[in-house]
């Protein structure tokens, strides 16, 4: 059986939002909710959380889960994790959103799924049908077009593919919103932050171009629900709201 670990990278001091993994919603920390969300996954060996901050440590060590300390100026969440797991016996690598409160185990294990199968897939990720043409337009709303395979042919901020038909006439099917949660094979996580940024990854800041521009497959694993991330103070009270009513249900 194939080791799946599961990362939250979590950084006290976010350009936007300082101290965001110690926020709390409904009175639990941020990063709290995500633990518990990944510890509900069948198919991950342990869940694991990769910090710079000592509170944030404490915090998820009181929530049950290992905690590794990386240094601080770091470039991104995929080189923390890589940082905490690269003497680490295992064979695929999730990438748990640190600001991702209504991630679920089912979620997760839908992303790893296709990792068990295929052992020569390098990377897997989650995404969901577009719902409007705000959506489509949206520059922070990331697009992904896939293959007949259902693996990643690009993705981009802009509304993908180009079509000369309104988005009324021609429809929403010919992208999805892609959901920022990936799946690694251990030793692609490794080639891939020993890389430089990529072109095409630093004209739209979106680093999974990096992993396509290496030439590694992406499964992409679509699902129904939509994930709100936690980027700035108004959209906890999004998610604090969203959960409220899920709790009243």
């Amino acid at each position: 059986m194939s080791r799946v670990l599961g990362v939250i990278p979590a950084r006290y001091g976010a350009t936007r939002f300082p101290g965001k993994p110690l926020e709390k919603i409904l009175g639990k920390e941020l990063i709290v909710w995500v633990i518990e969300g990944a510890k509900q996954s069948k198919l991950l060996s342990e869940v694991l959380v990769a910090t710079d901050d000592q509170r944030i440590a404490a915090v998820a060590m009181k929530a049950g889960v290992r905690v590794v300390m990386t240094e601080s100026a770091l470039p991104s969440g995929s080189d923390r994790i890589w940082a905490a797991i690269k003497n680490e016996n295992c064979d695929v690598v999730i990438n748990i959103q640190g600001d991702e409160p209504l991630i679920t185990g089912v979620l997760i294990d839908r992303l790893i799924e296709p990792m068990l199968k295929d052992t020569t897939l390098e990377m897997a990720t989650l995404a969901h049908p577009l719902t409007s043409d705000e959506e489509l337009h949206s520059m922070n709303a990331v697009k992904v077009v896939v293959n007949q395979k259902g693996e990643a042919l690009y993705f981009s901020r802009y509304a993908i593919p180009y079509s000369r038909l309104s988005a009324k006439q021609a429809g929403l099917g010919g992208a999805l919103k892609h959901i920022g949660l990936y799946a690694y094979r251990k030793n692609f996580l490794g080639q891939f932050c020993a890389a430089p940024p990529a072109e095409i990854e630093k004209a739209e800041s979106l680093e999974q171009l990096r992993a396509l521009h290496l030439g590694a497959r992406i499964k992409v694993v679509t699902v129904r629900e939509n994930l709100v991330g936690v980027d700035t103070p108004e959209d906890l009270r999004k998610v604090e709201g969203i959960l409220k009513a899920t709790q009243s249900q």
